[in-house]
Formats: C-alpha cells, structure tokens, sequence
C-alpha cells in the first residue's frame, strides 16, 4: 500500500490477517525527562511549559498519575493531589530527537513507517507477510530495541487488521503493553469497553448513540451502515462502519500539510505588556516562515485569532491575492485587519490585558516550484535572498537568530512549542531529517548557546534551479469555517 501522486490509498474492502502494527510511547514527555534526568526517575513528575504557579501540566509519569493527576490539570490541584509532585519545563528538541530515533528504528524493519505524532506511529506490515511471521515477536523486538537506545522509554503496541483497531490496542494495556486483535477475539474486547473508549468518540458523539440504541463499541461494530449514518449525519458513519469491521480508512491520508499553524498561551504578566503581544505575533509569523521555507511552499490564505480570558475570540481571515512566505508580508496583513476593526469599532486595541492565547494560521498551499511570478511585481529575487538567509542559518546553527531579534526589548517572550502534529514537517520518508532546526533546543540548561560554522558549501540559488510554469493542480479546500475557526 504505497503511495501515488500526493495522496496515499486506503482501502474500502475488509483485511483478514492482523498486518498493521501501532505504536503509542508511554507518558512520552515525562518519561523523556526522565530519561534525560535519572534522578527524576521513579518519581511523580509533572512537564510544565513556563515555570508559573498557575502553569498547566502538559504530560504527567507514571508514578503522578496514580495519584489521579492527567494532562491539562493546573499546577495547583495537581499539588493538592500529590504535594510531593515534581515539575520540570519542557525541552521539545529533545522530544523531537528521541521521535526521529524510534522512527529510525521502526523503519529498519519496514519503510512503510507513518508517524501520526510525535509519540505516535503506524507501521504497514501488509507487504511483508513474507519476511515476518510472527509480529508479536517482532513487536517485542522493537521494544527491546527501544530500550536498548533509551533505557528508561517504553510503549505500548497494537497489533490488528487495521490501524484504527491497532490504535484501540495500544490503550487496552497501559504501561507496555502488547495486544493482538483478530477477527476472532475483537467482540471480546470491544464488549468490555465504553462507547468514548474508542478513540474519536467523545461525549458528543456518544450522545448521538446512544440516542439511537447503541450503547457500546461491539454494538457500534454491529449496527448497519445506515444506521451509523444516522447517528453520524453521512458518510462517517460509512467510515465507522469500515473501521470497526476491519476496513482501512485511517492509515494514510494527503502527503502535504493542508494547513499550518502558530498558537501560544500567554501567561497574565505576559498580557499585561502590548509590547510583548506584539513580540509574540511577530514571533508566530517568523515560525511560520521558517516552516514554508524548509518546506518550499507558500500559502495563499492566513487566519488570526485571538481568546481572552472570558472565553471569547477575536479572528480574523486573509484570501491573499498573491501566495506569499514572507513573514513580515504576513504581520502587515493581520495589523491592517486589526486596525480597521479598531477604527470601525472605535476601540483602543484588540490586544487587551485579558489575551490568554494568539494563533497564525496559514493554509491553501503552492509548491515553491510551480510558483508563477506576476510581470509587475517581481519577488522572485526577495524569495532567492529569504532561502539563502535560512541556508546560512543552518550552516552557523541558529535557528531562533530572526525570532529573537524581535525580542530585544522584551527577551525570552516565545519558548518553543511541542507541536504533535508537526512531524510532517521533520522526516521524509527514508528517514531523513528534513528540518533540523525542529532538533535544536533554543538553549542549553546550564551551558550558552555556541555559534558553530560546520565546514559546508552554501549553493546559491539561480533562476535556473526551479521550472516556473502556470500552476495546473487541483482546487485547496477552504480550510476555514465560515465562523472564521479552523476546520478539523
């Protein structure tokens, strides 16, 4: 099951053996720093991403969550659950590196490796039922494989026909655990388990269930098309319906990213400064820039919001009319839109002391290498100097040079962010590390940041280099909801 073009194919019709092998890394940030810290082993340990008391506890080890502490808790009730709890802050290049590692290790036994987040992947053994004849003992190698790099890691694998089933194995035995399902054992399994056990069901959804008869997954596995269409409201439910008897429709999806997005939380000192919010924005749009670059595309449409503390948003949506990757090109289209709504709206500013959060968001896509430039407004020779820019950052090791010059006044504004789903933007596909500016830390706890020349010829870039040619490919779906959100 390769792929074609720009987009992988699924398959509609039931598979019979159990080929599709899922991979889920135990408490995968705290056990990180576990890892990386040996003496914070065996003992609760909470990740926080600013050392604040009103921080939220991102990922909690094994040993915090018996004592009832989960993800998304603020660092106060976690206290009064478990006084002793210790926190860290997060180092998201380590994270990264230890993904890229299992990565590695995953495909030296198949190169049909899908990583789904960064502590999530899928492996299609479908065209190596020659080569392997046991999966679990397969499965228990790459465990041992795991641990032989990172002595203190561990994960759970499911092992099923397909991968959303191999996914519901991989929570039937938690921490390490190794669960088969086959034809013949998943109505045992799927009898046990809650309607939001599965993943993807949540309380909505089990609502819609419930309301009509279903009332747990082996009924869900039973129930008719039709039916799940009802409770789904369409084709979902044709999905559901495939899932759960055994059809893929989850393992493979569009090969591009069809947005990308910038979000930070703002802590209160932080929103009291506009200086600093506006920092950030800037902050946001030159890691999207960053992340067009290395990916040698430009977008065409950009969306901004902003949550305040009561719950509500302030969004805005750019249709650009020309694709752009320019980072400051992107700041002067979100300051007019905030401008105007300042000026209709008679109010001061937008960016108020109740900010908690602020996100950039770009989507509908142009490959770098079709980019057509209008006869009047030349950026080709802007976008040449923009790539050599990133090229001689990567030869000094300084990533974070441009975001950082816009913190002068107020330094240390934008930590980096763990981002679960932008692996798309580190591997392709043999493995290789495709932006390793992802890798890096923005320092080194206890050691300076070293500027570092690596020994490498810069190629410079000519018009010779890309084909530019009227672009010919399929309509981008409007990734934007009419209510200015962005579409799951």
């Amino acid at each position: 099951m390769k792929h074609k073009g720009d987009y992988f194919r699924n398959s509609t019709g039931a598979n019979i053996g159990s080929h599709v092998m899922f991979l889920d890394m135990n408490c995968y940030f705290a056990s990180c720093e576990q890892q990386r810290h040996p003496e914070l082993r065996g003992k609760p340990l909470g990740v926080i991403t600013y050392d604040s008391p009103n921080a939220a506890v991102i990922a909690a080890s094994k040993e915090a969550k018996k004592f009832g502490i989960k993800s998304g808790m603020r660092l106060g009730e976690c206290k009064m659950l478990c006084p002793q709890l210790i926190t860290t802050t997060t180092h998201p290049g380590w994270y990264r590196q230890i993904h890229v590692d299992v990565m590695n290790i995953l495909r030296s036994y198949c190169d049909d490796v899908i990583p789904k987040s960064i502590d999530e992947a899928v492996v299609n053994f479908n065209s190596y039922r020659l080569v392997y004849n046991d999966l679990t003992a397969l499965a228990k190698q790459i465990k041992a494989d795991i641990t032989k790099k990172y002595d203190y890691l561990t994960c759970s694998i499911g092992i099923a026909p397909n991968s959303f089933l191999a996914k519901v194995g991989t929570g039937l035995q938690k921490v390490d655990g190794l669960v088969v399902i086959t034809p013949e054992n998943v109505d045992a399994y799927l009898a046990k388990m809650k309607l939001t056990d599965l993943p993807g069901i949540a309380s909505a959804n089990e609502r819609r269930l419930l309301m009509i008869g279903i009332r747990n997954p082996l009924e869900m596995r039973h129930a008719s098309p039709a039916l799940l269409r009802k409770a789904f409201g369409g084709v979902v439910g044709n999905y559901w319906h495939s899932r759960l008897n055994f059809a893929e429709v989850d393992m493979y999806s569009k090969a591009e990213n069809r947005t990308m997005s910038a979000t930070r939380t703002l802590s209160r000192q932080q929103s009291q400064n506009r200086q600093v919010l506006e920092s950030m924005l800037i902050s946001l749009c030159t890691r999207l820039e960053q992340r067009m670059v290395k990916a040698e595309i430009f977008c065409r449409e950009m969306f901004f919001a902003i949550r305040y503390r009561d719950g509500t948003t302030w969004d805005t949506a750019v249709k650009l009319a020309e694709p752009l990757q320019d980072a400051m090109e992107m700041i002067s289209y979100i300051k007019k839109q905030i401008s105007d709504f300042e000026r209709a709206r008679n109010i001061e500013t937008v960016f108020t002391p109740q900010t908690t959060n602020l996100t950039v968001g770009i989507s509908s896509f142009m490959n770098g290498k079709v980019m057509q430039y209008s006869l009047f407004d030349n950026r080709l020779k802007k976008d040449m100097v923009r790539r050599v820019m990133y090229q001689i950052k990567d030869r000094f090791e300084q990533k974070n040079i441009v975001r950082k010059g816009c913190e002068l006044f107020v330094p240390n504004v934008m930590k980096d962010a763990i981002g679960f789903g932008s692996v798309k933007d580190m591997l392709m596909k043999e493995g290789e590390v495709k932006n390793k500016f992802m890798l890096e830390e923005d320092e080194i706890p206890g050691q300076p940041k070293k500027v570092v020349m690596k020994r490498k010829e810069i190629p410079v870039p000519s018009p010779d280099d890309d084909v530019y040619r009227e672009y010919e490919g399929p309509d981008f779906a409007d990734e934007w909801q009419s209510n200015g959100s962005m579409a799951q």
